[in-house]
C-alpha cells in the first residue's frame, strides 16, 4: 500500500464518519442543553440526525482535497469522477414505492399471503410480511422494498406499542432479510448489481446459487423471531388501511413508473424525466394519493452519495486485504467489513481484482449480502429503513440505537452464515 496524502485523509474522516453513526444519540441529547431554536440546538439536532452523517464528513472531504490540492478544481474534479446513480436511484425509487397506491397493493398482497397461515392476523401479517416482502424485493430492487416494508410494518406494528426488545429484533430482522432477499435476481441487490455484468452472473445464476439460500435463511429467521415474541404478537391488535380507495387504473399506472424507474436504472438522466412526468400524475390524482416523502428520500440520498464519496477512497486498503484472503477469510472477512462499509461498495472492489476464482467471486458477495443488516451504513437501503422507523413509538423518540440494530440483527445474520456458507 502506498497511500496519498488525500487516501489517508478520506480514511481517517470515514472512521470518523463511522463513529458518528454510533453516536448520534449522544449529539441529540446534547442539543437539549440549549435553549431551542438557538445556533447551537439547531446544529446539534441537525448532527443527530443518522442520514446526514456521511454527508457532512464527505463535505469535509471536499474541503481537504481542496486544502491538500491547493486548488477547489481538484476537489471539483474528485467529485464529478464519483459515479452517483446508485444515490439518485435509492431517491427516486423510494419515493415511487412510498405512495399509497404501491404501498397498498403490497399490504394487500402481504395480507392475502397471511391468512394462509394457521395464526392470528397480528402474527401472521408480520410472519409473511418478514419472508414474503424481502423476496419480492428480487423483482421491484431492495431499496423498493425496504420502503415498503418499513411503511406497513411501522403502521401495524412499531406505532402500535410492541416492546423495544421485539422492535430492535424486527428491525434486525428487516434489515438482514431484505439484504438476503434481494438475490433471487441480478438487478435487485446493490451488491449483485456491482459484480453482475461483469462475471456474467444472470438471474438463472443467482437463483440457482443464492436463490433458495435467500428464501431459507428468511424463512428460518422469522420463524425464530416469531417463536420468540409469539405471546406478544398474538396481542397486537390488526390496523386496517384509512382512507379512500385506490381506484385500479391508478394503481396500474404506479406501477409501470415504478417498473419505468427499475427499467431505466442505469440512466439516472432517463428515469429522472420518468420521475418528473410521475410527480405530475401524482399531483393530478391527490385525493388518492398520501404526502410524498421527498425528505426521507432527499435525506437518504444524500446520505449514499456520502458514502460514494468517502468509499471510493478507500480501495488502497480494501483490495489488497481482499486478495490476501482465500474463501472462508473472505466470505467472514467480506460480512464483518460490510457493517463498517456499504457492501455494493464492496464488492465492488473485488469485481477489481484480476483473476479471482469462481469461488472467491461467490464468497464475496455471500459475505457481503449476508452482513448487510449488521449496520445503517452495511447496504444502501438501511437509510431509507430508518429515516421512516426512527420516528416510531416503539424507539421513544430518541431514535434507533446502532448497537441495538447489531444486536437485533445477529441472530439472523447467524442464520444466513448457515445457509450462504457452512451449508455451501
Amino acid at each position: 500500500m502506498n497511500p496519498s496524502n488525500v487516501d489517508i485523509l478520506a480514511s481517517v474522516l470515514f472512521g470518523i464518519a463511522v463513529m458518528h453513526t454510533f453516536v448520534v444519540k449522544r449529539f441529540a441529547a446534547w442539543a437539549h442543553r440549549y435553549p431551542a431554536g438557538s445556533i447551537a440546538e439547531t446544529l446539534l439536532h441537525f448532527l443527530a440526525e443518522t442520514e446526514v452523517v456521511f454527508g457532512v464528513w464527505a463535505a469535509a472531504l471536499f474541503v481537504g482535497i481542496a486544502a491538500l490540492k491547493g486548488s477547489v478544481h481538484d476537489a471539483v474534479v474528485y467529485i464529478e469522477g464519483l459515479n452517483f446513480n446508485e444515490p439518485k436511484f435509492v431517491f427516486v425509487i423510494m419515493v415511487v414505492a412510498a405512495t399509497r397506491p404501491v404501498v397498498r397493493l403490497a399490504e394487500s398482497f402481504i395480507a392475502l399471503t397471511a391468512r394462509l397461515l394457521p395464526m392470528r392476523e397480528g402474527t401472521a401479517f408480520y410472519a409473511a410480511a418478514l419472508v414474503v416482502g424481502p423476496l419480492l424485493g428480487s423483482l421491484i430492487t431492495e431499496p423498493a422494498a425496504m420502503t415498503l416494508l418499513a411503511l406497513v410494518l411501522k403502521r401495524r406494528y412499531f406505532d402500535q406499542g410492541i416492546s423495544r426488545r421485539l422492535a430492535y429484533a424486527t428491525l434486525g430482522l428487516l434489515f438482514v432479510n431484505v439484504s438476503t432477499g434481494g438475490t433471487l435476481t441480478h438487478f435487485a441487490a446493490p451488491p449483485v448489481l456491482m459484480v453482475a455484468a461483469k462475471w456474467n452472473w444472470d438471474t438463472a445464476f443467482m437463483f440457482t446459487h443464492f436463490g433458495w439460500r435467500a428464501a431459507a435463511s428468511c424463512i428460518v429467521s422469522t420463524v425464530i423471531i416469531v417463536g420468540l415474541f409469539w405471546k406478544e404478537l398474538n396481542g397486537i391488535k390488526p390496523v386496517k388501511s384509512g382512507g379512500v380507495n385506490v381506484p385500479v387504473w391508478l394503481t396500474l399506472l404506479h406501477l409501470a413508473f415504478l417498473g419505468a424507474v427499475v427499467g431505466f436504472a442505469h440512466y439516472p438522466d432517463v428515469f429522472f424525466g420518468v420521475f418528473m412526468i410521475f410527480l405530475g400524475l401524482v399531483v393530478a390524482t391527490k385525493e388518492y394519493q398520501d404526502p410524498l416523502k421527498l425528505k426521507e428520500g432527499l435525506l437518504v440520498g444524500f446520505f449514499l452519495a456520502g458514502l460514494v464519496t468517502l468509499g471510493s477512497l478507500q480501495a488502497y486498503w480494501l483490495k489488497p486485504l481482499i486478495q490476501s484472503l482465500n474463501g472462508s477469510g473472505l466470505f467472514f472477512g467480506a460480512t464483518a467489513l460490510t457493517a463498517l462499509t456499504d457492501n455494493a461498495a464492496l464488492t465492488y472492489l473485488g469485481s477489481l481484482v484480476e483473476g479471482i476464482s469462481d469461488e472467491l467471486k461467490y464468497a464475496l458477495v455471500a459475505g457481503a449480502v449476508t452482513g448487510g443488516g449488521l449496520t445503517v451504513i452495511a447496504n444502501a437501503p438501511n437509510p431509507a429503513g430508518v429515516g421512516i422507523l426512527q420516528s416510531s413509538k416503539a424507539f421513544g423518540g430518541s431514535g434507533i440505537s446502532p448497537l441495538g440494530l447489531l444486536l437485533g440483527a445477529l441472530m439472523p445474520t447467524g442464520v444466513a452464515i448457515i445457509f450462504f456458507w457452512l451449508l455451501h
